[in-house]
């Protein structure tokens, strides 16, 4: 008995078999280049006249075309309607001309003064990082540390540390953890 996932694979084969099919078709029946061999199945009618259903109907020879037989007359081509110009809208009005507005000369431009708290800013020293005790922060204190993520859980439950060290003696956090928050805590 066939499988769910075989029956698929048969059912998508036989798809694609049918779809190539129907382009190797496509490309068969589509017509031939003049001088080159025509397939077996095509045939070719002359186009009748647009009054053909108030004319007497009489039949018509059909010619076939064989593949080793060269194609005798072109594939006509239906006529086509002639191009007709595509109106072009017209251009959209140009906006009106602004004022120039007036620049003044370089000699009268000075520069900006520094702004006084910009530059303390620039110049002052690493701002202090206030250190968080780890034996009384709270858990979303300890949670919002630096490179810590969700440790808060863990430093509570190991409480109480006689040194910062000891995240890592009692297997707290491991030595990255470590490493990214020592400077940020503290034991009083």
């Amino acid at each position: 008995m066939l499988s769910g996932s075989a029956i698929l694979r048969v059912v998508l084969l036989i798809a694609a078999a049918a779809g190539l099919a129907w382009v190797i078709q496509s490309i068969w029946l589509r017509g031939s280049e003049p001088g080159t061999a025509a397939p077996a199945a095509m045939t070719t009618t002359p186009a009748r006249p647009a009054d053909a259903a108030s004319a007497p109907s009489r039949s018509e020879p059909v010619r076939v075309v064989k593949p080793s037989e060269p194609a005798r007359e072109p594939a006509r081509e239906p006529a086509r309607e002639p191009v007709r110009p595509v109106a072009e809208a017209p251009p959209p009005p140009a906006p009106p001309a602004a004022a120039p507005v007036p620049v003044p000369p370089p000699a009268a431009q000075t520069p900006p003064e520094p702004d006084p708290v910009a530059e303390a800013e620039e110049n002052a020293p690493p701002a202090a990082v206030a250190l968080i005790d780890l034996n009384t922060a709270s858990l979303g204190e300890l949670n919002g540390l630096k490179g810590g993520g969700a440790i808060g859980r863990a430093i509570i439950q190991h409480r109480p540390y006689a040194s910062v060290d000891q995240l890592l003696s009692k297997r707290v956090l491991n030595r990255s953890t470590y490493q990214r928050i020592k400077d940020q805590v503290t034991v009083q």
